[in-house]
């Protein structure tokens, strides 16, 4: 669970509701004509943009913007360094044996190739054309939640227009301005709401853990280079270290020194 996440949506809706709380109830800000005409619209207008199959698959990786398991990058090069030196003394056939303590597929595939004896260049071909179809559909999925927070407004302005068209027309029957008006500036509001602490926030939020997945994606296919060449793993440590911010870098052979 990302609980900055959950802590940012409970933060940024509790702050409004206590708002609204502090100058009238709560009921005068539901108006289910509004959140109709922008909840429909908005998914109508992006079924027009994406194919269904694309739009499907967008709301099943948002739960990336909840529900992720975080690897540090330091933790997978200690653990290609540990690849590394096993290769080295046993072969590169010990990579099968090592491949099943592995839970990353990306990474369990690349071990699967070098044992199986493939070339590194046909490796290095396949795992970076994965790492170009990974971005792909990230890319994919984080364009489509941008594209729902540039339409949310515009529906929420469709729904403002709707609303001023229906009061202007019963100008002479007062009781009807009220609602008329209310449909006008709520939709606005919701549509507001939407795109600016759903929608973009968890557009941002996936281009975030892509960068990050991509980034450990790299350091795999660095270190499988690495393992497939034969280097030494102090060599190697230090070559993937350079993915890293200089306060992160952390040896795993000065750590077996100290103990």
């Amino acid at each position: 669970m990302d609980f900055s996440t959950l802590l940012g949506i409970v933060a940024a809706f509790g702050l409004m509701i206590m708002a609204i709380m502090s100058g009238s109830g709560i009921m005068v800000f539901v108006e289910p004509q509004s959140i109709m005409i922008v909840a429909g619209g908005t998914l109508g207008a992006l079924l027009v943009h994406y194919p269904f199959g694309e739009v499907r698959r967008a709301f099943s990786v948002a739960q990336k913007t909840f529900f992720y398991k975080e690897v540090p990058p330091l933790q997978l090069i200690e653990q290609l360094t540990e690849f590394a030196g096993k290769a080295r003394k046993e072969g590169l056939l010990s990579l099968q044996a090592m491949a099943k303590q592995v839970e990353d597929p990306f990474l369990v595939k690349g071990l699967q190739m070098a044992a199986d004896g493939h070339e590194p260049e046909a490796l290095e071909h396949m795992m970076v054309r994965e790492i170009d179809y990974i971005r792909e559909r990230h890319e994919s999925g984080a364009e489509i939640f941008a594209a729902l927070g540039t339409y949310a407004p515009a529906i929420g302005m469709v729904g403002t227009l709707i609303g001023l068209v229906q009061m202007l027309q019963s100008m002479d029957d007062p009781s009807t301005i009220g609602p008329a008006m209310a449909i006008a500036l709520l939709t606005t509001f919701y549509g507001s709401v939407a795109a600016n602490v759903i929608f973009l926030p968890m557009s941002g939020k996936l281009k975030t853990r892509s960068q990050y997945e991509l980034l450990k994606k790299e350091l795999i296919v660095e270190g499988m280079n690495s393992i497939l060449a034969g280097e030494n793993p102090r060599v190697m440590e230090q070559k993937l270290h350079a993915y890293l911010q200089p306060k992160d870098r952390q040896s795993v052979f000065q750590k077996k020194k100290k103990k």
